[in-house]
């Protein structure tokens, strides 16, 4: 492969240069350096957008005199002692017999929400399942937080992730155990779209024991990663993953974190990118939600359920019902009326004009108002006097958040 050694510097950030070379040409360099080059590598990054795909190779793999100015020869042998042994054709093939695919920049399928990440977008991006990946990234949501999450964590992941779902928003997570494995699973319940962004290849199902729920996303949504096939994680490549989720999504929710939780790295990596942070709060005690609170204290916003997070997220009018308390029968009385129940006492029947008295009206009125609760069932009348009625009040006829 050519191409690159004719550019007018060596200086990786001047703009992006012209390249013409065969689309699948590029699409091999890619597949090959993304065995090369560990994700995120910004030292990559740049010379990738100085010299492209094809011309990174090929200075990797016939070197010159310092073809990586001001680039450590450590890290350059790196990247050389990987690229001599890639089999990019290989590892097409490995994931074209999964029914899969590999994205590049520029194919009509990339999200281009990605190119904000700059130098530390990946180089492509290994896919299974049959969704539209850029189509779903438009109106999705990252759901992140604890993998020895509670049961409480647990039930609102769930929850969140599927009345997302029915809202039409697609869930994005890690499919590790916890509160991603919560997420993931309750989108699908609800038949709704879900996202698994791996820190491995996307034919190495990790953590093992979500292997047939990583089955399940790549059958019903989409498996994504930026390591070719057969590769495995380290604890590196699950921290740089975060950035990835957090790039493709409006906005990341945190449910239960620690104050040193890799979900907090995924909250802090949507806020640098101008994505919307939220946070669910969990028990003030919870050494599980500290991380979530210390969120809430600076830019995140509080959330509670799906209605509030579309809120934020979605567009214009997409709002939230309002929120209020319960609504009891007496809230209902004219202000008049429910004046003259607040003056009728407690125990034993009391008369119309000692009512009257303590209400500040007319026997009279008093009187009327009398009646008309009576006919409602908040009093009643024993001889001459009146008194409440000695039953249960009924409980509250509106669910939370309705009007």
């Amino acid at each position: 492969m050519t191409g690159g050694r004719n550019t007018p510097d060596n200086n990786p950030d001047t703009p992006w240069t012209a390249h013409t070379t065969d689309t699948t040409d590029e699409r091999i360099a890619r597949a090959a350096l993304t065995r090369a080059v560990e994700p995120g590598d910004e030292h990559a990054g740049r010379w990738l957008r100085h010299f492209g795909a094809i011309g990174f190779l090929d200075r990797l793999l016939h070197p010159g005199d310092d073809p990586f100015p001001g680039t450590g020869a450590r890290r350059v042998d790196g990247w050389r002692r990987r690229a001599t042994t890639a089999d990019p054709a290989r590892d097409l093939d490995t994931v074209h017999r999964l029914g899969g695919r590999f994205l590049v920049p520029g194919d009509t399928e990339w999200p281009r929400q990605l190119d904000d990440l700059g130098h530390a977008r990946p180089l492509g991006l290994w896919i299974r399942g049959p969704a539209d990946l850029r189509t779903w990234a438009l109106r999705s949501v990252a759901l992140v937080g604890a993998r020895a999450c509670t049961p409480y964590g647990a039930h609102i992941a769930a929850d969140l992730a599927t009345g997302l779902a029915r809202q039409g928003w697609v869930v994005v997570s890690g499919a590790a155990y916890g509160i991603d494995g919560a997420a993931h699973r309750g989108a699908l319940a609800a038949g709704g779209a879900t996202v698994a962004v791996l820190a491995c290849g996307v034919d190495t199902p990790y953590p093992r024991g979500h292997a047939g729920l990583i089955g399940r996303i790549a059958e019903q949504g989409l498996v994504v990663g930026e390591l070719p096939p057969d590769s495995h994680p380290t604890p590196s490549r699950f921290i740089l993953r975060n950035r990835v989720i957090a790039a493709l999504t409006r906005g990341t929710i945190v449910v239960e974190a620690q104050h040193r939780s890799g979900s907090l790295v995924t909250a802090r990596a949507a806020t640098r990118l101008g994505r919307h942070t939220m946070g669910v709060p969990g028990p003030a005690t919870s050494a599980l939600s500290a991380g979530v609170h210390e969120l809430l204290r600076g830019d995140a916003t509080l959330v509670t359920d799906a209605q509030e997070i579309v809120e934020l997220v979605g567009d214009m009018g997409e709002l939230a019902p309002a929120r209020r308390g319960p609504v009891l029968p007496r809230d209902l009385l004219a202000p008049a009326t429910a004046h003259i129940l607040e003056a009728v006492p407690a125990r034993g029947p009391t008369p119309t004009t000692v009512i009257a008295r303590r209400a500040g009206t007319t026997p009279d009125d008093t009187l009327a108002k009398l009646y008309e609760l009576h006919s409602l069932g908040f009093v009643e009348r024993h001889g001459e006097g009146w008194q409440l009625t000695n039953t249960a009040t009924q409980g509250s006829n509106a669910r939370r958040g309705d009007t």
